[in-house]
């Protein structure tokens, strides 16, 4: 009998090794790009630096798992095309404000305080192409508000 349970310990250790070494491999497989913005506020201009979530399976991990980000950084969720878009926080640990951003780079709808694991939908409420995830508070420490313009290489500049 002592045998039998050893064998099954054993068995169940290796089991989640196992299972451990594939989400992380899965994890790790998603890797995203850098770049350099800019939010142009009536309190000034801010310059952040964001983790670029481009292609569906960058977009379907975002910042799920992560535990901090820096106060001057983000990701910017780039769509490729103007749309609705539905967010959500599963398996999110960071509170965020998330910014939904037209094709132009005019802020369009703003979402405060998401709230972490909640997989409650954040819905856009119009067409956009990108959404910008900000460390929760930072919507209402730089006033940032409907009608602000974002800039980047991603982004068309303003005529």
């Amino acid at each position: 009998m002592a045998s039998s349970l050893n064998i099954f310990a054993r068995s169940a250790v290796a089991a989640l090794f196992l299972l451990s070494l594939f989400v992380s491999a899965v994890f790790a497989d998603v890797s995203f790009g850098r770049d350099k913005v800019r939010l142009l506020t009536a309190a000034g201009a801010h310059d952040l630096t964001v983790e670029l979530a481009v292609d569906p399976g960058q977009r379907e991990q975002g910042l799920m798992h992560r535990r901090q980000m820096a106060p001057d950084h983000g990701m910017l969720f780039d769509f490729g095309e103007t749309r609705r878009v539905m967010m959500w926080m599963k398996n999110t640990y960071l509170p965020l404000d998330m910014l939904f951003v037209a094709h132009d780079g005019t802020v369009r709808t703003i979402h405060e305080n998401a709230v972490p694991l909640s997989e409650a939908i954040i819905d856009s409420g119009e067409p956009v192409a990108f959404v910008l995830e900000l460390n929760a508070g930072t919507v209402k420490r730089l006033g940032i508000k409907p009608g602000d313009r974002l800039e980047g290489s991603r982004i068309p500049a303003a005529n």
